[in-house]
């Protein structure tokens, strides 16, 4: 979770500081398909893994845990153990206002009048989709995207402008942006915490609509002077979920500033598409196979520095549960786990599986060398839950310490 977190990060970053550069090159268009790469890099964790040739340590000493280990190690309290229920709660809390703000607009939607139906100019072979609600005109997405109205569009624009607006709300649903919109809302109900998230969401609503623009002045060049008045002469409003609307306030500089602008030929938009594309593939495909350790052969294997013993879930005591997990952890060149895995092999109840995996994420090794130097590692680990009793430990002098207690080694 924590390095989808991480992938994410790099991902708003990256389209917050090359989105701009990127529209100035190629175009509107092009630049909007930078906002796919937080979603490619957010799915890298989930891909199977690049073919590499890490060492995977043998087999550690197995580690035991026993009901009594329970009283042998006291509880550590983290704040971490409230983090994901405060996260689900937060998370929650967003859905559930979307999806009231969603139904109050649709409640709102009437069926648009014929009378009025037939005075529209150039209306697509979607006019079913034509709604009258005091929010428009906007796009009301998901689950089948509308086109919003107000009842005085026939007295606000004149003929020319009503066509121009009617094209620039189609041309939303066919580019699929009512799509990115739901995908960019439920985003920000997962990532309500997150800084970058909320500087991200307006400007990829503010691209949104430049790339839109784009397409229908590609359509009908003759229009910019008469498509900039009629963005001067329409009344902003504030962004909102659930909407596209024709114009959000805080965009319309932007909005005339593009309009005015001289945009790149077909050639070099559609060198955009492809190059964008073929880096932001290319980049995920870095990202996930730096992630993976090389190819080493190691002179000295992982070991243990320190470990804790998992507590025995109260559950699984009460259910009578035992099993041995086996822990697949990336060890990191400084010691500390970096990734922890559970064994295919392993068939144990998940209370046990969660409490062997919090425990490991405190255990210290000695990493592997190669030629005098740290390297990063795999290592297995085999944890035993029972419920038996264990013997007790050797008391000769130079005897290992119980494996239900840390045992540390100076290095």
């Amino acid at each position: 979770m924590l390095t989808m977190l991480l992938y994410v990060t790099l991902g708003l970053a990256l389209v917050l500081a090359a989105r701009k550069p990127a529209r100035r090159l190629f175009g509107a268009g092009p630049a909007f398909t930078l906002w796919l790469l937080p979603l490619l890099l957010a799915m890298l964790p989930w891909l199977p893994a690049l073919p590499s040739g890490w060492i995977v340590a043998p087999a550690l000493p197995v580690l035991s845990a026993t009901p009594a280990t329970i009283a042998a190690v006291a509880p550590v309290t983290f704040p971490a153990h409230w983090l994901l229920p405060l996260w689900l709660a937060g998370t929650l809390c967003c859905l559930l206002r979307l999806t009231i703000h969603y139904s109050q607009l649709l409640r709102q939607c009437h069926p648009l009048p014929d009378s009025m139906r037939h005075m529209l100019p150039g209306i697509p072979h979607a006019s079913d989709r034509l709604r009258l609600h005091p929010a428009g005109p906007a796009v009301l997405w998901a689950p089948r995207s509308l086109v919003l109205l107000p009842a005085d569009f026939l007295e606000r624009f004149d003929a020319d402008e009503q066509r121009l607006v009617l094209q620039h709300e189609f041309m939303h649903l066919r580019r699929g942006d009512a799509l990115w919109s739901l995908l960019a809302e439920f985003a920000m109900a997962l990532l309500w915490f997150h800084p970058l998230a909320w500087l991200a969401l307006p400007r990829l609503r503010l691209d949104q609509e430049l790339a839109c623009d784009e397409r229908v002045l590609l359509q009908s060049p003759q229009d910019e002077a008469k498509y900039a008045h009629t963005l001067l002469h329409s009344t902003g409003m504030d962004a909102t979920p659930v909407l596209i609307p024709w114009l959000a306030q805080p965009q319309l500089k932007e909005r005339l500033s593009m309009i005015q602008r001289q945009r790149p030929g077909a050639l070099r938009r559609r060198i955009g598409f492809i190059g964008l594309t073929l880096l932001m593939v290319g980049g995920a495909c870095m990202a996930q196979a730096a992630s993976q350790p090389d190819r080493v052969t190691a002179t000295q294997n992982a070991t243990f520095n320190s470990r804790i013993p998992p507590r025995y879930p109260q559950d699984a005591i009460q259910n009578k549960q035992e099993g041995t997990v086996i822990l697949k952890v990336l060890v990191g060149a400084d010691g500390t786990p970096r990734e922890i895995s559970v064994d295919p092999a392993t068939q144990a109840a998940p209370s046990l599986i969660k409490a062997a995996s919090d425990a490991a994420m405190q255990w210290h090794f000695n990493p592997a060398m190669k030629n005098g130097k740290p390297i990063e590692s795999y290592a297995k680990v085999p944890v035993n839950f029972s419920l038996d009793p264990m013997p007790a430990a050797p008391s000769t002098p130079h005897a290992p310490a119980p494996a239900t207690q840390p045992r540390s080694t100076n290095s």
